[in-house]
């Protein structure tokens, strides 16, 4: 008998859902556990297992469509219980108006077995996912495939448009135009197309839109002279890999340097909530990472209790999870504060957006040498702007001035840390 392949719960107060990518197409055989589709949710993307081994029958709900929890998207035949799980019979059904012989890669499954990152870079460029070979396992296409088959467009795009163009005899119309042009477009073109909002790229922005209404937004900023924190890095990096597995990186000196701010500034790390402020002895520290979905900010408990190795192997692996929607729900939920770090994409300046209901968030930035007065001479120094957003409803200018203020001498004088003072 067919099993119901449901939506599964996805975390509290989430009813709707969206579905990703399916990584199995109708005939395909699974086994036990293997990941059949891709669930997304406002917060984090998870995957559907398969509960037995069999093969997929029927698929209900494609790709980028809205579902409930509990809904019923896609069916599963057990092996053994009398259905082909090889039959083929479901599979050729979109693809009846394309010759039957044989090829290297059916479009069928091209459209099926298109993994997330590679799905959004064709997307963006218009490209057919049908017309893409795959490497990845499986014939599914991965994101190098997509990146080639996009740079390689263009240098296709004129021979193609060489054999479809009618003689030169005739000024083509722009209806003619528009049905004959390639998917990618020449320079100059006024084609828009329409992405369906992720739901968690709109959770992001609602939430960025609510802490600009509900909070008091001020944002002050400061520099900070690198040297030190670099020195100290380059004399024991290898040290540090070779005993803990894990490069020594400037976030964990930056964490723990929020640490002793928000313990010498608590207002940075409570909560404004009306009638009272929320105080608390604990500082459970967000690190902004770029998601395969979008921006995400999972949670370093307890950053107080952490050594250097620990953060560092903790932000590796969220890291690397994050760029594979593989970070789970409950570690992006709570958070007293939060690190951004755009300095790893070239950032200069900026103002980052408190994630509420937190009171702050430290934006961090590209470092760069520039002239310095130091003792009466000018040297060159490896300097980086810091940037504190912070809800003036219960931080002050002077507490915010402060906690930046010890923030840089920290970083300057990392000796404080082992200190503590």
């Amino acid at each position: 008998m067919p099993i119901e392949l449901k939506v599964p719960e996805v975390g509290e107060s989430i009813t709707e859902v969206m579905i990703g990518a399916w990584k199995k197409a109708e005939g395909d055989a699974v086994a036990v556990d293997d990941a059949i589709v891709e669930i997304e949710s406002d917060k984090a993307t998870v995957e559907l297992p398969a509960p037995v081994a069999g093969s997929i029958t029927k698929i209900l709900k494609g790709s980028g469509e809205r579902a409930v929890v509990g809904e019923v998207i896609g069916w599963l035949e057990p092996a053994g219980a009398g259905a082909s799980t090889a039959a083929p019979a479901p599979v050729p059904a979109p693809v009846s108006a394309v010759p039957a012989a044989p090829q290297s890669a059916g479009p069928a499954p091209a459209a099926t077995r298109v993994m997330p990152a590679a799905a959004r870079v064709l997307g963006e460029a218009g490209v057919p996912a049908a017309t893409v070979a795959g490497t990845g396992p499986g014939g599914r296409v991965t994101k190098s495939d997509a990146v080639q088959a996009v740079a390689s467009r263009p240098a296709e795009a004129p021979q193609q448009r060489a054999a479809v163009a009618p003689a030169p005899a005739a000024r083509p119309t722009a209806a003619t135009t528009a049905l004959t042009a390639p998917p990618a477009q020449a320079r100059g073109s006024r084609e828009e197309r329409a992405v369906l909002i992720s739901p968690i790229r709109q959770r992001i922005a609602e939430r960025l839109v609510a802490a600009q209404h509900d909070a008091a937004l001020l944002t002050t900023f400061n520099e900070v002279d690198m040297s030190s924190v670099m020195a100290l890095r380059a004399k024991f990096k290898d040290t540090f890999q070779e005993r803990h597995g894990v490069k020594l990186g400037f976030m964990s000196f930056f964490v723990r340097a929020a640490v002793e701010a928000l313990r010498a500034v608590p207002q940075v790390n409570a909560e404004y909530r009306e009638p009272h402020i929320v105080y608390r002895d604990y500082c459970d520290i967000g690190i902004a990472v770029g998601g395969g979905k979008g921006l995400v900010v999972p949670v370093l408990r307890n950053a107080e209790t952490m050594s250097f190795a620990e953060i560092e192997q903790r932000i590796g692996d969220l890291a690397r999870r994050a760029a594979d929607n593989k970070v789970k729900l409950e570690e992006l939920q709570g958070g007293t504060f939060t690190i951004s770090n755009g300095g790893v994409y070239g950032s200069m300046l900026s103002t980052p957006i408190v994630n509420p209901p937190q009171s702050g968030i430290l934006g961090l930035h590209a470092i760069q040498d520039r002239p310095m007065a130091v003792g009466g001479q000018v040297v060159i120094r490896p300097m980086m702007y810091l940037a504190l957003t912070y809800d003036h409803r219960l931080v002050d200018g002077r507490e915010a001035v402060t906690f930046l203020k010890r923030i840089k001498d920290t970083i300057e004088d990392p000796s404080r840390l082992m200190l503590e003072v």
